[in-house]
């Protein structure tokens, strides 16, 4: 019995990984998103197929989804590792303004369009917009390869994918905790909510901010001390990207998302040693993470949630978000800024979801299913008809 069970596991694991790179050529050479290759690929090896050779719960048990969390981290720090501050030298104020009004007015008009649309309670909304203020940075790189706009919305594209996911994610666990508090009460209470968002924000910059610096002044060091050998940089930068995610979360729920970016972000910027050998074995790793993490993640999900989900309300939600909420953030946050009307457009146009949507929605979807809450299943099928709405 455990031989069998050993080898179940084994082509559990082997499918996944063949699924996903294997979704990865084939999107290649058809010229199409990866993304839907990969979403395609684990919906039919796990629901469609019953589960009978995908199934992810049983498989990892409680270690998914801090393996899910950790793999987004990582896949971050390769995003840090890509941002150079000269790149804001047009666009700063945008970027800035796109991470901070931008994401509140998109978590503001997402509860709304939600809650019109799709008729959840309210706090469901709430946990359902602050998701959806993150963009999917592995999604629009390649996009804007193919699409090569000019280096103003590239680079403004670019920084606010990668940046403004660690703030989507502590929205979205800040919204979370708001309403574990209030199960089992006399309801959510949100009166505390803006004091509760505050000091959220600050423990999340202190320990990302401190753990990701330090992480990447331990990196710094040494290299330049040349007290690792060059065959070690790249596996010694993971190992501190690991520990820098680990302790930051250790001090505060999900800062470990602001630690790696920060941490590859600083890296990226300092001049006495180079990254870029460290990033081209990144790169590397963020497709393999990327593949497994879609394979894993569209796995999981459940045909009879699909089939509870309201079509008509989905499909005005995502019409929603692509037609107003998007258009509204990015004209607000452009407001007096150098882009042209056609730059704004373009902006306005490319909000696609990518992992870091798939994976937030994933870990407060079970945990609220888990405490009773209504409607909580509904959570990850409307994330994932986003992410492929918002990708095609």
């Amino acid at each position: 019995m455990p031989n069998i069970m050993s080898e179940h596991v084994l082509t559990q694991l082997t499918l996944i990984l063949f699924l996903g790179i294997g979704s990865q050529w084939l999107a290649w050479r058809l010229k199409l998103p990866s993304i839907l290759m990969l979403l395609v690929a684990g919906f039919i090896a796990g629901p469609v197929m019953g589960h009978q050779y995908v199934d992810p719960d049983a498989l990892f048990g409680d270690l998914l989804m801090p393996l899910v969390s950790m793999s987004v981290g990582l896949i971050l720090f390769e995003g840090g590792l890509t941002l150079k501050f000269r790149e804001l030298d047009d666009v700063g104020p945008v970027v800035i303004k796109l991470i901070t009004i931008g994401a509140a007015v998109t978590w503001g008009l997402s509860i709304v369009l939600a809650r019109l649309c799709l008729g959840w309670d309210w706090a469901l909304c709430a946990l359902l917009g602050a998701i959806l203020v993150v963009t999917g940075p592995t999604v629009i790189m390649p996009l804007l390869r193919y699409l090569q706009p000019n280096r103003q919305v590239s680079f403004a594209l670019k920084w606010e994918g990668i940046m403004i996911d660690p703030v989507g994610a502590l929205l979205a666990l800040l919204v979370f905790e708001t309403i574990h508090h209030g199960l089992g009460a006399d309801g959510v209470q949100w009166s505390n909510f803006p004091v509760q968002v505050a000091l959220g924000f600050l423990k999340t910059f202190f320990a990302g901010g401190v753990t990701g610096a330090i992480g990447a002044f331990w990196v710094y060091f040494f290299y330049k001390r040349h007290w690792v050998p060059e065959y070690l940089h790249s596996p010694f930068a993971l190992m501190v990207a690991v520990l820098a995610f680990a302790g930051a979360n250790h001090i505060y729920d999900e800062a470990g998302l602001l630690a790696t970016t920060l941490m590859g972000l600083i890296l990226a910027n300092q001049k006495r040693v180079d990254m870029r050998h460290v990033l081209e074995f990144k790169e590397n790793i963020r497709v393999v993470l990327i593949s497994v993490l879609f394979i894993v993640l569209s796995a999981r999900l459940n045909l009879s949630d699909f089939s509870a989900l309201p079509v008509g309300g989905v499909l005005m939600f995502l019409m929603g978000l692509l037609f107003i909420v998007r258009p509204a953030t990015v004209w607000l946050s452009c407001a007096g800024s150098s882009l042209k009307a056609t730059e704004r457009w373009f902006l306005s146009w490319m909000a696609p979801r990518g992992i870091v949507a798939a994976a937030v929605a994933s870990v407060f979807s079970m945990r609220l299913v888990e405490e009773g809450m209504k409607g909580a299943e509904l959570l990850i099928p409307v994330i994932f008809v986003v992410i492929v709405g918002t990708v095609l």
